[in-house]
């Protein structure tokens, strides 16, 4: 069973369980997430692909923390001008564990329309 979502603007394929990476999110850590777009998802019998989004299908996490990512150095020259700039910076991510995975509820069940019979 997966899912593929799409979560501040990056796409991820999550299972149950998994615990991921993904752009900064402005929720404390312990709170829940629930994932807004749900582009594809398989349930092991059948691959729902939505149009653009898939729907009646719930993806939601728990954010475990924040962090930054490693320095990326960033070095900008331009030759024989006496010109050098060299910066360095990192990247703010979110981890988050799925938790809940699947259907958003089940389907209600339908009315009996049964007529009532009539003893007289």
């Amino acid at each position: 069973m997966y899912a593929i979502v799409e979560i501040a603007g990056k796409q991820f394929k999550v299972k149950p369980g998994m615990v991921l990476n993904v752009p900064t999110l402005n929720v404390e850590p312990g709170k829940g997430y629930n994932v807004e777009r749900i582009l594809a998802y398989s349930d092991d019998k059948a691959l729902k692909i939505g149009t653009p989004e898939v729907k009646g299908v719930k993806v939601s996490a728990v954010v475990v923390e924040h962090g930054k990512d490693k320095k990326v150095i960033v070095f900008k020259k331009k030759r024989r001008q006496g010109y050098q700039k060299k910066q360095g910076h990192r990247q703010g991510f979110t981890t988050i564990k799925v938790d809940e995975f699947g259907a958003k509820a089940k389907k209600a069940p339908k009315k009996e329309t049964a007529k009532e019979e009539k003893g007289e």
